[in-house]
């Protein structure tokens, strides 16, 4: 009579161990600090039941979480192992979020800050973060590589957090990354206009409309206690509508920045941007689905697509049955607030910043033009034009699309975008900024507005609003983070005071004077992506393509 006993706590022993086995291979458990080495590679994974090479960052999808404690030193080796003929070889990592004050040659932007790391050759970032704790990632910023894979989450944790007291978990088990993941390699779908991810992963695992039953991640909780879930939309292209059946919970911090507690039960989180968010686990012990529904057409839950499995201790290990009901408290940006030293910079009111900015953005046969100028990367990053001695915008490449900006001044920019494509997450390295205008908000909020890194355009009619002082010399990519859009030009570089750069980041490494001249010669065969077959494979898949390009 006790055999089927037994035998059911066999078959959930087994099961047990075939998710501790998975937890263990999941970035979870491989966890680096500030200083340490990472190595870019490919490998073939599945991550949603389809095998594909990828471009990997010590072989894992996502890469390994990367921890530090407030006011660590950073020193990341940066080791390019890449081989595959089929995707790019040379490398470059942004570290997104850190405002690298004096350091922007380790900021890690390919043709901005540095040349490409190549092939069998590395780079060592140094770099602190004096003032900053909250959530980051990193991602390759060389063309479109994050897309096959170069990307991971960073967390830099403050010992004392003014909003500790909510919480009782706080490690890696609570960072989720969100992602959309390909099986056509990027090299390829970037010659294609619009083109669309085959699923999303939630902490690397999905299952992509008519693929198998493949494993989900699983987030477990125990009944009674708090958790600081560390939200990371590692997206190439779409944003995610996040919830978790039958649970609200409390945002606390935005880009790495704290907020004023607000309770939500869904947010929409763009490609770049982070949210801390308190879950209380005080339902009854069970599965819930937990969901993350890409703004793709035709998306959905069926098949267990776009989730992930919030697992109770003690719950049986088998999937969700809860139902997803419409939002009842969805998460508006304009009721976010920074906790500490709330206030937009310099004078209230529309227009009256130091320098006032308006950019517009069109999109035409799916080339991307700010103020009529299509961003092209540089031969030689701006950076290195600055340190050379090249000060004023008509000296600065790419011409049209670098703004020189003098020092110490609050700047003001609006920003609107027509055409398809949109809405479009904006990112501005180097800084953050206080969003006083949301998109598709008449007012403005000079008062308490959310301070962050990466807000939302909006869509066509639609503008965006934002402040930031001019207080870390420097070129500064300004850019949309679809990748796919800034791949097609939709960028701007900020110069903020060059005549004052070469003394602001002194001094610069010897090997980030190597990078350029081992960079430049490189043969079209070692720049990989390739080459004329990744168009060819384009024109394959859709008739819809950019003209042919050269590598980047």
């Amino acid at each position: 009579m006790f055999t089927p006993i037994l035998i059911a706590s066999l078959v959930s022993l087994i099961d047990a161990a075939s998710i501790v086995s998975r937890s263990q291979s999941s970035p979870q458990s491989t966890v680096l600090g500030p200083q340490t080495t990472i190595t870019i590679g490919n490998k073939v994974i599945a991550p949603d039941g389809f095998e594909r090479s990828a471009t990997l960052v010590n072989g894992i999808f996502p890469g390994p979480l990367i921890t530090a404690q407030k006011g660590d030193n950073f020193a990341i080796e940066v080791v390019n192992e890449l081989e595959d003929e089929t995707m790019f070889k040379s490398t470059s990592v942004h570290w997104h979020g850190i405002y690298q004050n004096g350091t922007n040659y380790a900021d890690g932007t390919s043709f901005v800050t540095q040349c490409p790391i190549a092939q069998n050759h590395s780079f060592l970032h140094t770099f602190s973060a004096p003032n900053q704790a909250g959530t980051y990632w990193y991602h390759s910023h060389y063309s479109v590589q994050y897309c096959d894979g170069l990307r991971g989450a960073l967390v830099i944790y403050d010992p004392h957090d003014p909003l500790a007291y909510m919480y009782d978990v706080d490690d890696a088990s609570t960072v989720i990354t969100l992602s959309d993941w390909y099986h056509v390699v990027a090299p390829v779908l970037r010659h294609i206009i619009g083109t669309t991810a085959n699923s999303s992963l939630i902490n690397g695992l999905g299952r992509y409309a008519g693929g198998p039953a493949s494993d989900l991640a699983v987030i477990s909780v125990e009944q009674g206690k708090r958790y600081r879930l560390r939200l990371v939309a590692m997206s190439c292209d779409p944003n995610f509508q996040f919830s978790i059946d039958g649970h609200n919970f409390t945002v606390i911090e935005a880009d790495g920045v704290l907020t004023e507690p607000l309770v939500v039960d869904q947010l929409q989180i763009f490609a770049g941007q982070r949210y801390s968010v308190v879950l209380v686990a005080d339902k009854p012990v069970g599965n819930y689905w937990m969901r993350s529904l890409p703004n793709l057409l035709g998306a959905s839950f069926v098949g267990g697509t776009n989730s992930a499995i919030l697992r109770y201790q003690g719950a049986p290990q088998v999937d969700p049955i809860t139902v997803n009901t419409p939002a009842q408290n969805q998460l508006a940006e304009t009721n976010l607030h920074a906790l500490i030293n709330p206030g937009a910079p310099g004078i209230p009111g529309y227009g009256n910043a130091d320098i006032n900015l308006n950019l517009q953005v069109s999109n035409v046969g799916g080339t991307f033009y700010v103020n009529g100028v299509a961003f092209k990367p540089p031969t030689v990053p701006v950076l290195l034009q600055i340190l050379s001695g090249a000060q004023d915008p008509s000296q600065l490449l790419p011409n049209g699309s670098v703004i020189v900006l003098e020092a110490n001044k609050v700047v003001e920019l609006t920003l609107s975008t027509t055409g398809p494509g949109g809405p479009h997450p904006i990112h501005l390295h180097g800084h953050a900024f206080d969003v006083v205008q949301s998109a598709g908000n008449s007012a403005f909020n000079y008062v308490n507005p959310v301070r962050r890194d990466v807000v939302s355009a909006g869509g066509t009619g639609q503008q965006m609003v934002i402040r930031w002082t001019t207080d870390n010399s420097g070129p500064w990519f300004l850019h949309c983070h679809i990748d796919w859009h800034l791949d097609a030009g939709f960028a701007v570089v900020m110069a903020e005071s060059p005549s004052d750069t070469a003394a602001h980041v002194n001094p610069v490494p010897q090997e980030w004077d190597q990078l350029c001249p081992i960079f430049d010669s490189l043969s079209p065969s070692q720049l990989g992506g390739g080459g004329r077959f990744a168009y060819e494979e384009a024109a394959n898949i859709t008739t819809l393509l950019f003209p042919p390009s050269p590598l980047p």
